[in-house]
């Protein structure tokens, strides 16, 4: 988990109240984050990965003040429109498409400032952006700029241009070899012919994301009074949601935010957008899962705790919260506000013996023999897309859709699990081969039994990839799983169109199909961008289980 350094001083005056030493210790581990020291002027904070908002002195200020009362409720930003424009190329497609953009001015920066803002951009980029390729952030002098500011894809040895902290000029394919961002980040552009680049009107280059801002046109200093910011990525929504962090962060040190006009070819978007997100919340709900009896007025008072509004049975949401999905968000935060010291003990009136899942069990002696053959164990999301479960995979499997999926990245239940290797495998392609890997993960059927008409069960994947992976190595590891928990299996030819034809089979125990084995087709490896061979099998282990 990220972990942050706050001025502490600066901290109290966002916060406007001092707390006692004690006190703010206290209060700071029960906002739900970790309170590692404090030391002279300097509170270290372990923020949880889901709360990025808070990644900054003003965003960890803003919770806090709400959760201890002083400045409670939902925060409004006004947002004036500059009329500046962003123009997006459509050169960009399949490269990286979207960007979200804003000005901000009357800023006054000192070197603690500089240095608060450099460490919120980095943390976005670990955490929310996934280490830059979910999200890249640009922040900029804007008096430097002249718009409108293009957004394009170029060929990197036609572009030159002095990256930030470099003596001289490189072209954007030289950057990647030359420059030590550049190295730690070129895996991100590798297989590209063409590199995005953002470029004011006068032809000046202001950065190449997701790796590096020009020195001339992309380092702010002390003397900077006003700001470009941009996020560029493949999800606008993510794009916005981050962009709106980062400009709440500056309001908050009293920072004017200005909107800008995106200019794609077939839409126009204007952001920031601060209009807080609706949600209805059910009372009932609230209270059956904390266990208490929650009025409306209550409840009112324990969500403008957490920063929230709260309007006929609908909270307001602030746009800069990527955190909140579902209710049961809204409920943890209740929890929180209330306070979990203030939860009272009950022991329930029936006498148990606890005792570990037999199949949990089974799970983990599974793991222990495929980490003792060299594997290395992942764990991966439950949900994706159907772009990467079916289309690339070459394959049409029924899914279940998410009813309001946030965003376009998530929006159906899995089904099997060897996509979501490929997808780690395609992430990893800049660390060294051979790459052995394995992931036992939940998988989801519909079933019109169900009260929820899903079915649950749970799956094994395996997959290794190198120059020379193939039907034998992967085989040889089925082999020894099957081995060590001492079942027979036979394997007979048949047809996926996810494996090359005539190296693919159906591994069979017990007279039940239970596994595919075999050879990733050569159209799925480019469809993922891989250039290593990959062999793999999946394995049901609720039906093994079942036969064990």
């Amino acid at each position: 988990m990220p972990t942050i350094t706050l001025n502490k001083t600066v901290f109290e005056k966002l916060v406007g109240k001092k707390l006692t030493l004690d006190k703010l210790k206290d209060r700071i581990s029960m906002l739900g984050t970790d309170l590692e020291k404090i030391e002279g002027d300097k509170i270290h904070v372990e923020v949880f990965p889901n709360r990025p908002d808070m990644l900054s002195e003003s965003g960890f200020a803003r919770a806090f003040s709400a959760f201890i009362g002083v400045k409670t409720g939902l925060r409004n930003y006004k947002i004036k429109k500059s009329g500046e424009k962003v123009i997006i190329d459509k050169s960009l497609k399949n490269i990286r498409p979207y960007t979200a953009c804003a000005i901000v001015k009357k800023l006054k920066f000192d070197d603690e400032r500089i240095k608060e803002m450099i460490q919120l951009q980095e943390k976005l980029h670990v955490t929310y952006g996934r280490n830059r390729k979910k999200v890249a952030i640009g922040i900029y002098p804007y008096d430097k700029i002249r718009a409108p500011i293009k957004f394009y894809a170029k060929d990197p040895e036609k572009v030159k241009f002095r990256p930030l902290d470099y003596p001289s000029e490189l072209t954007g394919l030289q950057i990647l070899s030359k420059h030590p961002t550049g190295r730690d980040y070129a895996h991100l552009l590798k297989g590209y012919k063409k590199f995005p680049f953002f470029e004011d009107s006068e032809g000046n280059i202001l950065s190449m994301p997701p790796i590096i801002n020009s020195h001339t046109t992309g380092k702010v200093t002390e003397k900077t009074t006003e700001v470009f910011i941009e996020c560029s990525g493949f999800d606008f929504n993510t794009l916005s949601k981050c962009l709106n962090i980062i400009v709440t962060f500056f309001a908050d040190l009293g920072g004017e935010v200005y909107s800008m006009d995106l200019i794609y070819q077939n839409k126009k978007y204007t952001t920031p957008d601060l209009r807080p997100d609706k949600m209805k919340l059910d009372l009932n709900y609230v209270n059956k899962l904390l266990g208490l009896n929650l009025k409306k007025t209550m409840i009112k008072k324990l969500l403008e705790r957490m920063g929230y509004s709260y309007e006929e049975d609908y909270v307001l949401v602030p746009a800069y919260r990527t955190d909140v999905l579902h209710q049961i968000d809204l409920v943890e935060d209740i929890a929180i506000a209330y306070g979990y010291e203030n939860f009272e003990e009950e022991i329930p009136n029936v006498a148990t013996i606890g005792e570990e899942d037999s199949f949990e069990i089974f799970k983990r002696k599974i793991a222990y023999i495929l980490v003792g053959l060299g594997l290395i164990e992942t764990m991966t999301y439950h949900i994706t897309n159907k772009e990467k479960h079916n289309k690339k995979m070459m394959i049409d499997l029924k899914c279940i859709q998410l009813e309001n999926a946030l965003t376009k990245d998530y929006n159906i239940l899995r089904s099997w699990v060897i996509p979501s290797l490929m997808e780690v495998l395609t992430n990893n392609k800049h660390n060294d081969y051979p790459q052995k890997i394995f992931d036992i993960g939940v998988c989801f059927k519909e079933n019109p039994i169900k009260e929820t008409k899903t079915e649950e069960f749970t799956r094994l994947a395996v997959a290794t990839t190198h120059s020379t992976a193939d039907y034998t190595e992967i085989k040889q590891y089925l082999d020894a799983l099957m081995r060590a928990i001492d079942l027979e299996y036979e394997v007979y030819d048949t047809d996926h169109p996810s494996f090359i034809p005539g190296r693919v089979g159906r591994v069979n125990v017990k007279g039940k199909d239970v596994a595919y084995i075999g050879e990733i087709n050569p159209v799925v490896l480019q469809n993922w961008q891989l250039e290593m061979p990959v062999a793999c099998f999946e394995l049901n282990l609720t039906e093994l289980f079942r036969l064990f």
